[in-house]
């Protein structure tokens, strides 16, 4: 039931969310309310499938190690790779359909195939290390599981390269060389 009610609430958002982004200017042409309509249409499609899902005792479960990663402190370039693993503890293949970073920053590579039941497979994520401050973004997996979508987050901290002092010449203060 809660499942139901927070797919209509979904729906009912992304409705309201695409017709606020139609312009009223005249400059609006029949092919943008088309594109915008089609988009509508594909996610109300959507979540009557993951709906349907939702009900099927045989769908698939996806079921991941850890759903977050914490890099701790690392060094600005510094390896910046982590994995989510995960399981398909359903009766029916898995398949991820999608897999979407909240940042540009940072890159997932899921398994295109489908995961059969009780096959584990992980998920990639590289993280830009060239950006200095403090990480905090979020992975989210579409699938055909019961569980249509799945948030997984990482987080730590890049700490900037230490500048380098250049070596100074210590001088003798009588500026003349020392014989013994």
């Amino acid at each position: 039931m809660k499942k139901l009610v927070l797919s209509i609430a979904v729906v009912v958002f992304a409705t309201f969310a695409l017709n606020a982004q139609v312009s009223t200017s005249d400059k609006s042409t029949d092919a943008q309310k088309k594109e915008l309509d089609k988009k509508q249409m594909e996610m109300e499609k959507q979540q009557a499938e993951a709906n349907a899902q939702a009900n099927n005792p045989n769908a698939p479960v996806i079921k991941f190690d850890k759903l977050e990663h914490d890099y701790g402190t690392i060094e600005q370039n510094g390896n910046g790779d982590c994995e989510f693993k995960f399981t398909n503890d359903g009766k029916e293949p898995l398949i991820l359909s999608n897999v979407r970073s909240s940042c540009g920053c940072t890159i997932p590579t899921w398994p295109r195939q489908p995961i059969l039941p009780g096959q584990s497979e992980a998920i990639k994520v590289h993280y830009d290390t060239k950006r200095v401050g403090v990480i905090s973004k979020t992975i989210t997996v579409y699938s055909n599981a019961k569980e249509a979508t799945v948030t997984l987050k990482i987080k730590g901290n890049v700490r900037g390269m230490a500048t380098e002092k250049m070596p100074e010449k210590d001088l003798n203060k009588e500026g003349a060389p020392v014989n013994k």
